[in-house]
This record gives C-alpha cells, sequence and structure tokens, in this order.
C-alpha cells in the first residue's frame, strides 16, 4: 500500500448523491479475484452508453478531469453492498481520495485499508468546492493528512477527522498484511513454542 501524507491533484467532481458500490464497479465485472484491473471498469454503466461508446456529458470523459486524483462527491458515497472491489476499482483508476460529506461506513474502512483517504467535509465546504471546480476548469486541491487539513492556492482551508489508527497505517502504508507482518517475531517465537506433534498429520 502506497503511503499517503500530502496529495496535491486535479479534483473530479460527481455532484450525485448515495453512489453505491454497484454503480462504483458493477456486478458483472467481480470475476477478477486480484485488485487491480478494475479501474477500467469504474463508474461503468454512467461513463458508456449501450454500444460501449463514452457517454458525453458524464464527468471522467471530460477532458478537464483527465488525470484527476481527487474524487468531490455527495453524501453517503459508497453506500449498497460491502464489496471491496469498489475503492480497488477507484485506486486502480487514480484516485487517491475522495471528499464528501458522509460516506458509507464499510466502504470508508474499505478505502482506507487500501490506501485511499476518505474526507468528510461539512455540506456547505463541499458544496463550495463544487462550485470552485465549476469555475475553475483543472481545478487542484492539497489533502495533507498530516495536518488533516484540505486546501487550495485561493484561500480554501477546511480540517477534518480521521482516528489516529487509520491516519498512522495511511501515512506509513500499512495494510493488514504489513500490519502482521510488524509482529514477525513474536509469530515466529510463538510457532517455535508449537509442540510438535501440533504439526504430525
Amino acid at each position: 500500500m502506497n503511503p499517503f501524507r500530502i496529495h496535491t491533484g486535479i479534483v473530479a467532481p460527481l455532484d450525485r448523491p448515495n453512489v453505491d458500490t454497484d454503480q462504483i464497479i458493477p456486478k458483472q465485472f467481480l470475476k477478477r479475484i486480484e485488485r487491480t484491473g478494475f479501474g477500467e471498469f469504474l463508474f461503468y454503466d454512467w461513463r458508456y452508453d449501450a454500444n460501449g461508446e463514452p457517454e458525453r456529458f458524464f464527468v471522467l470523459n471530460a477532458d478537464e478531469y483527465k488525470g484527476a486524483t481527487i474524487l468531490l462527491a455527495g453524501k453517503n458515497f459508497g453506500c449498497g453492498s460491502s464489496r471491496e472491489h469498489a475503492p480497488w476499482a477507484l485506486l486502480d483508476y487514480g484516485f487517491r481520495t475522495i471528499i464528501a460529506p458522509s460516506f458509507a461506513d464499510i466502504f470508508a474502512n474499505n478505502c482506507m485499508k487500501n490506501g485511499i483517504v476518505p474526507v468528510v467535509l461539512s455540506e456547505a465546504e463541499v458544496e463550495e468546492l463544487f462550485q470552485r471546480t465549476a469555475d475553475r476548469p483543472g481545478y487542484q486541491l492539497t489533502v495533507d493528512l498530516e495536518r488533516r487539513v484540505v486546501e487550495d492556492d485561493r484561500g480554501f482551508s477546511a480540517s477534518f477527522v480521521i482516528d489516529d489508527f487509520h491516519r498512522h497505517c495511511l501515512m506509513e502504508g500499512l495494510d493488514d498484511i504489513a500490519l502482521t507482518q510488524q509482529h514477525e517475531p513474536q509469530i515466529a517465537a510463538y510457532e517455535a513454542r508449537r509442540p510438535a506433534w501440533r504439526d504430525a498429520h
């Protein structure tokens, strides 16, 4: 998992509430067992028409949002099923952080386990960011996890809350496996004490 400390990137605005995980990554694309390769199917039913052609007016198909790494979204983002493929698809596409007034709890937790920072700001702050994004093509924000602040170069600044444990894991790039590996000496010591008969077949 790549560490996240301070990130500056282009903001893609998805001004829709209650975006569920089936829209983030539709069920027909859940056949892969790897965590990679899902980015091309992100928001598939919104990005493409019935013939597989890009929908002209969908935000991710607009030139000004090419290379966006920050997603600005409406409230209750990531609701629906608990599929971890949703953050996999967002990360594989290139998003490192999502800003919204609220997130579904399981989705937010899955994001943090995969290196994506879910930032909760007030509805008024998110609306201000939607307006700034509309006014300035290629608008950029900086998400500073060290200071727990979101800011731009024109006076916007807002703090957000994230618990110390998840902040530490994100900043150090520690997923569940890496957290376990930090205890390898204790695991090895435990295994060394196991009676031999337990390993007999």
